[in-house]
């Protein structure tokens, strides 16, 4: 796809991004990332509120291999809507290697759920950050969710940290294992035993079947690249107080960025700083993403 039909504020994911020093353990999983088109062979949404680089399945596997991982999870962009081909091309091309988080519609079938199910998908994703994604009314949103419950799915949930109290009691009302995206957005300014991220550890403590992603640092971070130092501490309390909860990737190709593009061989290199031991490590990047998606 031509550049100029990007949207001219994104940036274009890292061209050569950098070998990490740090090297994940055997059967690590990338458990966020994502494929956008080809457009011209899996085109954008109409209704989409942006539209991104191309980013493509051969191009996502490639950095898989740099960074060290084995395993990738691909999460279904806002940009594709609920049209999941580019997705499920991943897939069966993956050799068994990724499995998908979709976006289905409320009036999706039971035989598309186990044909999406047959081809690796493990969850649905339910958007709440007004700028990507139109409101969906919540018991369209708890349908859907009591519809995949069967099927052993979860649901990944992406919000701002000032619309958990408003959240709260839907998401502690799902029938199933909820998984939060980029540690519910906190502000890094903000004290890490402050109130704001207490109330999502508090939601997490009070309810076992949520989980965390201990992600994307570039959209978090105040004090920025290489090191993201302040978002250090929300994510290594999340992988210390839940290590058999947590999830990691990479964000890849990292939609809607506009400051600055993060080399992917940094954000690896963080990881001993948010799990500082090898048990940590392995919980994070492998027995917790291997439960979830390949058991």
């Amino acid at each position: 796809m031509p550049a100029s039909t990007m949207d001219k504020d994104w940036l274009s994911f890292h061209p050569a991004p950098s070998k990490p020093r740090f090297t994940p353990p055997p059967g690590a999983v990338d458990a966020h990332c994502h494929v956008f088109g080809p457009a011209a062979e899996f085109p954008f949404a109409p209704e989409r509120k942006y539209t991104p680089c191309d980013a493509s399945k051969d191009q996502l596997f490639a950095l898989r291999d740099l960074l060290g991982f084995e395993r990738n999870v691909i999460v279904q962009a806002t940009c594709h809507g609920n049209d999941n081909r580019a997705l499920l091309d991943a897939l069966a091309h993956s050799n068994g290697r990724a499995r998908g988080v979709a976006s289905v519609a409320a009036d999706v079938g039971n035989a598309e759920l186990r044909r999406l199910h047959e081809a690796g998908v493990r969850g649905v994703r339910f958007n709440f950050l007004r700028r990507l994604a139109d409101f969906t009314p919540r018991e369209v949103l708890m349908s859907i969710a009591e519809r995949i419950a069967p099927l052993g799915w979860h649901v990944v949930v992406y919000f701002e940290a000032e619309d958990l109290p408003e959240l709260w009691d839907f998401f502690t009302r799902l029938p199933t294992i909820v998984v939060v995206d980029h540690m519910g957005r906190p502000d890094v300014s903000r004290p890490v035993d402050g109130p704001q991220f207490e109330r999502f550890v508090r939601l997490l403590r009070e309810h076992p079947n949520i989980w965390s992603k201990v992600s994307c640092p570039e959209r978090l971070s105040l004090s920025g690249p290489p090191t993201y130092d302040d978002v250090v501490p929300f994510a290594r309390r999340l992988v210390e107080s839940f290590p058999d909860r947590v999830l990691w990737g990479t964000d890849w190709p990292h939609p809607n960025l506009k400051s600055h593009m993060p080399d992917d061989g940094t954000l690896v290199d963080m990881i001993p700083r948010i799990a500082p031991t090898a048990q940590l490590q392995r919980q994070l990047l492998v027995d917790n993403p291997m439960r979830l998606y390949w058991s």
